[in-house]
């Protein structure tokens, strides 16, 4: 079980409760035609916030991937990369560090 969280670019998103899951959806149809490991597809401040949350939480794909993460390692993260979005999936054992770190950093990177 992973504790899921998306962080966007808040123009990119409607604002209506409807309009956004709509939304939300259609980025996790995941049709936008690129590797969704590389952070060089989304927006800089996307990216700052990637390059700031990894250091705690690395990815477990892409070109910042460790080679070998130990068996045990419950702080890696499955992130998926959008234009606009960046989707992550924690360890549910991670819920509470993950929700603090992942809004610190996003109000850091706007």
């Amino acid at each position: 079980m992973s504790y899921d969280l998306m962080v966007f670019e808040p123009e990119a998103a409607p604002k209506d409760y409807y309009g956004f899951l709509g939304w939300c959806a259609e980025q996790t149809k995941w049709n936008e035609g690129h590797s969704y490991n590389d952070p060089s597809v989304t927006s800089a401040r996307l990216r700052a916030w990637f390059l700031d949350v990894i250091r705690l939480f690395p990815p477990l794909n892409g070109v910042f991937a460790e080679k070998e993460l130990p068996e045990d390692e419950v702080t890696a993260a499955d992130y998926s990369i959008g234009t606009q979005m960046i989707y992550i999936a924690f360890a549910w054992s991670n819920a509470e560090l993950a929700y603090q770190t992942t809004l610190d950093l996003a109000a850091k990177h706007d």
